[in-house]
């Protein structure tokens, strides 16, 4: 009962910070999954459920994506994936969770330095297949785009739309890399499927706590948030 209970606040809490926000499922759903499954299993239900996220919500934006850049971090990407699974059947679960805290605590503290960065086409391919690295080895592609585009001042309608388009391709075939090296099992699709009415939810709490909160008090939240998860897996790594 204990372990359900933290998995419906996990996934709906991760779902609205996600739809407030158009980034924080995986960056929330993964470091608190690995609480509850194995490190393969956290990052496929991860996946998967990052997965239906994007679909759901790309249909409203799709006239915003850059195809441009969106091709740009696809051919990256195709270098980061394999690299990736090397380096998630290599690691144990603690050097795991280390450097996804580790991950965590530098991308908030270069957001809150509000690092900028000049957009340029070798650093779309390079962000990509960082991506691409992330997404197979812990599920979460989002902290290099997050920063990106970020730092390169990029239109809202446009980061959104460019990082879901991008989501549905760099999910789609990390789940298939995984499943394919490290294979997958039960209750993987069990719990998945039991999270996809929470995911809902999450993603209707989101959308009206967006309309309601103050940008510049959710972005310190977030940032809040993202300390504290990192902090977390810092010491859970070394405990």
């Amino acid at each position: 009962m204990g372990t359900g209970l933290i998995f419906i606040c996990i996934i709906i809490v991760a779902s609205i910070l996600q739809s407030s926000t158009g980034f924080g499922f995986s960056i929330m759903a993964t470091p608190f999954l690995l609480m509850l499954f194995l490190p393969q299993e956290a990052i496929q239900i991860n996946i998967i459920l990052s997965l239906l996220i994007s679909l759901l919500l790309i249909f409203k934006i799709r006239n915003d994506i850059d195809f441009v850049l969106l091709k740009r971090f696809i051919i990256g990407s195709m270098i980061g994936v394999p690299l990736g699974i090397f380096i998630f059947m290599s690691m144990n679960i603690n050097a795991l969770k280390l450097g996804i805290g580790i991950l965590l605590l530098l991308l908030t503290l270069l957001l809150i330095a509000n690092v900028k960065i000049k957009s340029t086409p070798v650093r779309d391919f390079i962000v990509g297949g960082i991506s691409g690295i992330l997404t197979t080895s812990i599920g979460m592609p989002g902290p290099p785009l997050l920063l990106y585009f970020t730092g390169t001042d990029t239109e809202k309608g446009k980061l959104r739309a460019t990082t879901l388009a991008f989501y549905l391709f760099i999910y789609f075939v990390s789940l298939l890399t995984q499943i394919i090296f490290t294979g997958t099992n039960k209750i993987i699709w069990q719990s998945s499927f039991y999270a996809i009415p929470l995911v809902f939810l999450g993603l209707f709490i989101g959308q009206i706590i967006f309309k309601w909160l103050n940008q510049r008090i959710f972005r310190v939240l977030t940032y809040i948030l993202l300390i504290c998860t990192g902090i977390f897996l810092l010491s859970e790594s070394f405990g």
